[in-house]
């Protein structure tokens, strides 16, 4: 008796159907390059049908094919578009997170950011 197994292309493709999956997936691939990245939203979308997310981000599937191809180079509204159609978004976090506390005596800090003393 033979197993029947399935490649690991579709493997990964049906990993990515799951939301926690895909952004684990596109912010390993983040960390990596911007070539990584864009080809692994290229996954996350193809894993989702291609024309759908093309139709849920308002943009034409061959549009969609050409800006994450090698050469393809997506605007920031494209990729906001994209993720947006695949439920996801960006996230911006300070690099250092022990750089996140601003000291209060730091010249130029807004008093809006400090804590309030009744």
């Amino acid at each position: 008796m033979t197993n029947k197994t399935s490649s690991y292309r579709q493997s990964l493709l049906t990993a990515l159907l799951d939301p926690i999956e895909a952004s684990a997936y596109l912010n390993a691939a983040f960390e990596d390059s911007p070539e990584a990245f864009l080809n692994a939203l290229k996954n996350v979308a193809q894993a989702r049908q291609m024309s759908k997310v093309a139709k849920d981000a308002g943009i034409q599937r061959e549009t969609l094919y050409r800006a994450f191809s090698e050469q393809g180079n997506p605007t920031f509204e494209t990729l906001s578009s994209v993720l947006g159609a695949l439920g996801m978004k960006l996230s911006i976090a300070p690099s250092d997170p022990d750089a996140a506390t601003v000291p209060a005596d730091l010249p130029g800090t807004p008093t809006s950011a400090l804590p309030h003393h009744a």
